[in-house]
């Protein structure tokens, strides 16, 4: 287990897969919606010790473009819960300075649900402290398949020439334009899969696997890996330094 150090490096830049609501659940004999319910409270943890460590960015990947699949009892709970945390959280968003940001496609979700999402946002504007990045109908493929259509207009329009498109040009089309990339990328639940979530950006993020259900997430697990993380050589493809 690796010890977190206050005065190493910080991932600037911590994005989490939270997974396992609904085993959490069934472990209990629980509706799925009461482990959906149980991970808000995890939510809430990382974002205090986040803003307490001096993570500057927290992406959370709360809902992808295939959970639009999932029975519709349940995506509407997950709605609900959505709604719930905007009414009850942006008094605490604004008191520790915290600012809302959205990726995805969240013009899928239900109006009532936009509204308060675009209420949230230009109410932590101004915030410069933690920067909350909540991922809503967000799907990485998509977000690669939408950044190419925009570029290839832009050439057929003649505002750019296809020579000219590279890394930094292409990352500015993208979802998460002008944020940095995710220095850690954590998953819950034991799994080892990225899930189709920020492909292009994870391209040399440190990877944390942890067994425990998102439920059960945290403090001391969030303290873990970034223990694991500041113990770890980045090398970004580079020949390991002497």
């Amino acid at each position: 287990m690796a010890a977190f150090d206050p005065d190493k490096e910080i991932p600037r830049h911590i994005a989490i897969i939270m997974d396992g609501n609904g085993r959490w659940a069934k472990q209990r004999d629980l509706p799925r919606r009461e482990g959906h319910r149980a991970g808000a409270q995890s939510v809430e943890t990382c974002l205090e010790t986040c803003g307490e460590i001096g993570v500057e960015y927290l992406t959370l990947y709360a809902f992808s473009s295939e959970n639009w699949k999932r029975p519709e009892a349940e995506v509407s709970a997950l709605m609900g819960l959505l709604a719930h945390f905007l009414k009850e959280k942006t008094p605490s968003l604004m008191k520790n300075n915290i600012r809302l940001q959205v990726i995805g496609q969240w013009e899928k979700l239900p109006e009532s649900n936009q509204r308060a999402l675009r209420k949230t946002m230009e109410k932590t504007a101004k915030n410069d402290g933690l920067t909350l990045v909540v991922a809503l109908s967000y799907g990485s493929r998509e977000e690669v398949v939408g950044a190419t259509r925009a570029l290839m207009q832009k050439a057929i329009d003649g505002e750019i020439k296809p020579e000219d498109v590279d890394a930094t040009i292409f990352s500015e089309h993208l979802d998460t334009a002008g944020m940095p990339d995710p220095d850690l990328l954590i998953r819950t639940s034991g799994e080892y899969r990225i899930s189709n979530f920020l492909l292009w950006q994870i391209s040399y993020s440190e990877i944390y696997i942890t067994k425990d259900y998102w439920p059960d997430f945290r403090r001391e697990h969030l303290l873990e890996a970034v223990g694991e993380y500041q113990c770890r050589q980045r090398r970004f493809g580079g020949i390991e330094s002497d």
